[in-house]
């Protein structure tokens, strides 16, 4: 995705297990118990839940609060042969963008009054693995991607 222009970035939803439209606070609540319910299906650990579901939330919240409107994508993957298990999440809005991505990424920076700027940097300590590509008036794309662990 480094190489593509943010109106190239192709999201094919019928690649995802759930795809939902974040539009309105409730939408907040249902993106979390959605993520939730999918990583407890896919035998992911109670703490790894509480991550992905977390992360779910805080990034419903930055489409909600920012863009006003945007998408949640969520699938599980598979790697052959190990068979080893992750869920992919995507979220996608075009709204504002953000300005400066590193300094909003590193934490404590925010734009709203009723925000302690950890969204972005909390997500990516949670998660695995974190990609942001935003465009000041094109909008923002999170890919982030929580491995199942092995015990």
């Amino acid at each position: 995705m480094d190489d593509k222009n943010f109106n190239d970035i192709d999201i094919n939803i019928n690649d995802y297990d759930i795809v939902l439209k974040i539009k309105d606070e409730n939408d907040i609540a249902v993106s979390r118990q959605m993520a939730k319910s999918f990583a407890q299906k896919n035998n992911f650990s109670l703490a790894d839940v509480t991550k992905i579901a977390t992360a779910v939330s805080e990034l419903s919240r930055n489409i909600y609060r920012y863009a006003k409107e945007g998408y949640i994508y969520i699938k599980k993957k598979e790697t052959e042969p190990d068979k080893d298990v992750s869920i992919e999440i995507i979220a996608y809005d075009r709204g504002p963008g953000i300005e400066n991505v590193e300094q909003a990424v590193a934490g404590g920076y925010t734009t709203s009054e009723r925000s302690l700027g950890l969204g972005l940097s909390g997500i990516r300590r949670l998660i695995d693995s974190f990609y942001i590509k935003s465009e000041v008036g094109k909008g923002t794309v999170v890919m982030a991607e929580k491995r199942r662990r092995r015990f």
